[in-house]
């Protein structure tokens, strides 16, 4: 035998062997670009539904054909009044003789002056009023009553 020349050319392995048209193999990256761009556009869309989220204080909302109010960039200041007569700012249950002092320190805080009240139906008018006096004395005047939509129309007649 001779030099050492191996028939089938061994070359070491270092050239890869092309497929059938010239095609080098395929390398195995993944690609995270549309990856990226749906969550890019799922963060778009909690960030605009965020603010639409509802106080989860559960409530009896009396029924109304009332229109629904435009919403506004500050997030809305949101008072419960539950069926037992306890008062909420937000989620968070307030004793009734704090409630003016609390009010007029996120007054302070705030820009508008709007205030959204949900008062369960089940409860006397005379509380709903009640709430509402010590609300406009802490320095809200633009009192938005949430009540829930496709409830009968005033007089009980369907028509405008």
């Amino acid at each position: 035998m001779g030099a050492g020349v191996m028939k089938g050319g061994g070359g070491g392995g270092r050239h890869r062997r092309r497929g059938r048209r010239g095609r080098q193999q395929m390398m195995s990256e993944i690609n995270v670009t549309p990856f990226v761009d749906v969550m890019l556009v799922l963060l778009v869309i909690f960030m605009v539904a965020s603010p639409l989220q509802v106080v989860g204080v559960p409530l009896d909302l009396p029924k109304t054909a009332a229109q629904a109010v435009p919403t506004e960039q500050e997030e809305p200041l949101t008072i419960s009044v539950q069926a037992d007569g306890a008062i909420s700012i937000q989620n968070e249950p307030i004793a009734e003789g704090e409630l003016i002092g609390k009010l007029k320190a996120i007054s302070a805080e705030r820009s508008s002056d709007k205030l959204f009240l949900r008062a369960d139906g089940t409860i006397p008018y005379e509380r709903v009023v009640q709430v509402m006096g010590a609300l406009n004395s802490a320095g809200f005047a633009n009192i938005v009553l949430v009540t829930d939509a496709g409830g009968p129309r005033f007089g009980g007649q369907g028509g405008n």
